[in-house]
């Protein structure tokens, strides 16, 4: 097929949190399918091996970098990796992110520690990363798109699970705020905010059980890794070359029947009900 519509032959773009086996790797396979060329980042060199490892050998053109994104030091590798590569740097998405079940919890019992270390992995580790990005493409002068990864808990409610939503609600803020200030410069800066989707991050906490996804969701049933990736590359490409510090929701109309909280208001997608009641306890 010819995606030579798409405007991503030529071009370099930069996937943080490229090898979770989720999102991230299904975006580095589309966006390498498009005909761009991929630096998949991450910081386990097992994921790396594991995930990107298969693109790279069935022939797409990925490049894997082991690096930190929420450092200065990983970012500069990453530049500079992207630098080396066939094509000129036009693109970032930043997917590195999330939280780990421990961090769910009644917003009283939050401690700081806990506050600023999901900031740091939601919200920090985009920011710098874009602004590293940016400020290549700028010194280059050149035009360029940057998507990130908010999330639902982001543009509604997010009971027990305070300090994630604020993170990716204040994604969505830096995410209007910076295309307004690089606008002028051609670099445009959108983000998507997906619902519930089947990604081996959420089956540590989300079991099947298509009844509930039924009355949860409009559509039915949780999105798949590619039915996010598929608007990530839109936001990319010259499809959407006059959209600019847009947040799209992807959540398949989760948010139009919000019926997703049971009646302690916690969430329906919580398979363990130990769980559900440790995290409950003020």
């Amino acid at each position: 097929m010819d995606h030579g519509f798409l405007g991503m032959d030529g071009r370099v773009v930069i996937v943080s949190g490229a090898a979770g086996g989720g999102i991230g790797t299904t975006v580095t396979e589309t966006v390498a399918r498009a005909g761009a060329t991929v630096i998949a980042v991450s910081r386990s060199r097992e994921n790396l091996d594991t995930h990107i490892g298969p693109l790279v050998r069935g022939g797409l053109p990925v490049v894997p970098i082991a690096a930190d994104a929420a450092t200065d030091e990983g970012i500069e590798a990453v530049l500079e990796c992207a630098g080396r590569a066939d094509g000129d740097l036009y693109g970032l998405v930043n997917v590195a992110g999330g939280a780990a079940p421990a961090d769910w919890m009644p917003w009283t019992r939050v401690t700081r520690e806990s506050w600023r270390a999901l900031l740091a992995q939601n919200l920090e580790t985009m920011f710098f990363m874009s602004r590293a990005v940016a400020g290549e493409l700028r010194s280059r002068g050149r035009p360029g798109s940057i998507v990130s990864i908010s999330s639902i808990s982001g543009m509604n409610t997010a009971p027990f699970h305070i300090g994630y939503g604020t993170a990716k609600a204040a994604l969505v803020a830096a995410t209007r705020t910076m295309a307004v200030e690089l606008a002028l410069h051609g670099i445009r800066v959108n983000a998507i905010a997906p619902g519930v989707t089947a990604t081996p991050a959420s089956r540590t906490y989300v079991e099947e059980d298509p009844a509930r996804d039924r009355r949860a969701i409009a559509m039915g049933r949780r999105a798949r890794p590619e039915e996010q990736a598929g608007p990530i590359l839109f936001l990319l490409s010259d499809l959407s070359s006059y959209i600019t510090g847009q947040t799209i929701l992807v959540d398949g109309g989760l948010n139009l029947k919000w019926s997703w909280l049971d009646s302690d208001n916690t969430s329906l997608f919580l398979k363990d009900e130990s769980f559900r009641a440790e995290i409950t306890r003020f």
